[in-house]
């Protein structure tokens, strides 16, 4: 019986390694250092859910660029897609047509985001953008300036953006006034809640109803409310069920659009093409961005056909959207995730679960293990319960030099946003290397 070679080992030279070293020094000098960088990898190469760093030291990727490469590192679909993209033309401005832009606006109403009722879709190159652009279709359509957000959201951060994001206060630090006009409730958490009562969905939509639209923000006057179906930077948060449709309910009642941000939700990573049909729940307005295309830059702002049929020629535009290589990226991608990796990301997210579960009733450090599919947070806790900031941090360096990347949100939590490509051994191995990170970490 032949023997099974073993994998090479995946740390080949102290971290970070004399390559990474120079490439870092040289950043230094000429790359803005606002980014919020953590761990020094310096990445040569992708495959799959492996990556290598420019110093031959091999990494499970367990970030996936920040939910971005839902389809795996280079997958060879989604690049043939793009070289043959790339051998047609480049780009054209949005004055003209072109096939896969049409082709793409197509895909995203047969996935039927808003149920049965028809989708136009407006094209972009980010996220942000995304969420610029359902703030201007709100006011448009409803001729209202006032709109909800929740506390610790992300949605970007350029200005009207930046006005709903409350993850961190230093994301906001330095730039106010933003844009005007929102007004920030709690995201509900039962984990750590901030009202009375077992069901904080329940409780944070009677504040709403009850108190703000009675004492502050007269409901007529507000033209949306914007959430995460799933919250992301603000700590992987999943949603009480029934707070979704009492959001859907709520909106129906006093004439107010709802938006849902599935920007890092969004795309299969929840085990379904939408986060929100966990729920059952439709929005008015959707953002989409990131596993969107795979690591190619395009954003997406979808819509009930009533709301955006009501924008009139120029009252919206930009240079880049439905360039030809992000649309056949998007359009290479939807296939892949809807004919194969959405189930994958179900089936691997329920083992993943399960094993942090295990580890869960081994580490008392491990206060909550949440999420769906593929989008799993575990929030790290003190002995008396409180947020572990600093216990989180020290895992996420640990983990990397046992090679597995990882990325924080929220106050004490580490999200896992793999690719969807990820296998049950894929997982197992990042559960070695995430305990050993945790026994270090616990030990120093």
């Amino acid at each position: 019986m032949t023997a099974i070679a073993p994998k090479p080992p995946r740390i080949i030279t102290e971290l970070p390694g004399p390559k990474a070293k120079a490439l870092i020094a040289r950043d230094a000098e000429v790359v803005s250092p606002s980014y919020p960088r953590g761990v020094p990898f310096v990445m040569d190469h992708g495959r799959g859910a492996e990556v290598w760093d420019v110093d031959g030291n091999r990494f499970l990727d367990f970030c996936g660029g920040i939910a971005v490469a839902n389809t795996g590192h280079s997958h060879p679909k989604v690049v043939q897609a793009i070289k043959d993209a790339a051998d047609q033309f480049l780009h054209i401005s949005s004055d003209f047509w072109h096939e896969k832009w049409v082709r793409l606006a197509e895909r995203i109403n047969e996935l039927k985001p808003m149920g049965d009722e028809p989708v136009m879709s407006f094209m972009c190159n980010s996220g942000t953008e995304a969420v610029e652009g359902a703030l201007k279709l709100a006011r448009s359509v409803t001729g209202r300036t006032r709109f909800l957000g929740f506390l610790g959201g992300f949605h970007g951060r350029t200005m009207g953006a930046l006005a709903f994001t409350a993850s961190k206060y230093t994301q906001q630090s330095g730039f106010f006034p933003t844009m005007p006009g929102v007004t920030h409730v709690p995201y509900p958490n039962n984990f750590r809640p901030l009202f009375a009562g077992k069901d904080q969905g329940a409780a944070v939509l009677d504040y709403i109803e009850n108190v703000l639209f009675q004492t502050n923000v007269p409901p007529k006057d507000v033209a949306a409310i914007l959430v995460e179906p799933i919250q992301g930077e603000g700590g992987y948060l999943v949603p009480p069920d029934g707070f979704l449709a009492g959001l859907r309910a709520l909106c129906d009642r006093h004439g107010i659009l709802l938006i849902f941000d599935e920007v890092q939700a969004g795309i299969g990573r929840t085990g379904r093409m939408f986060a929100s049909q966990h729920w059952g729940v439709t929005p008015d307005i959707m953002t989409l961005a990131k596993g969107l295309g795979s690591g190619i830059p395009v954003g997406m702002v979808a819509a009930k056909k009533k709301w955006m049929s009501q924008w009139k020629r120029g009252a919206h535009g930009n240079t880049y959207g439905g360039n030809p290589i992000a649309a056949a990226s998007a359009l290479a991608t939807l296939d892949l995730v809807e004919h194969g990796l959405m189930a994958n990301a179900a089936k691997v997210g329920e083992h993943f679960m399960a094993r942090l579960r295990e580890l869960q009733a081994r580490h008392a450090c491990i206060g909550e293990v949440r999420g769906r599919g593929l989008m799993i947070g575990v929030e790290f806790v003190n002995p008396d319960g409180s947020a572990a900031a600093k216990l989180c941090d020290d895992i996420i360096v640990r983990a990397f030099h046992h090679g597995l990347l990882l990325l924080p949100c929220g106050q004490s939590t580490v999200r896992f946003m793999p690719p969807l490509v990820i296998t049950t051994d894929d997982v197992d191995e990042a559960i070695e290397m995430l305990e050993a990170a945790i026994t270090d970490a616990r030990g120093a």
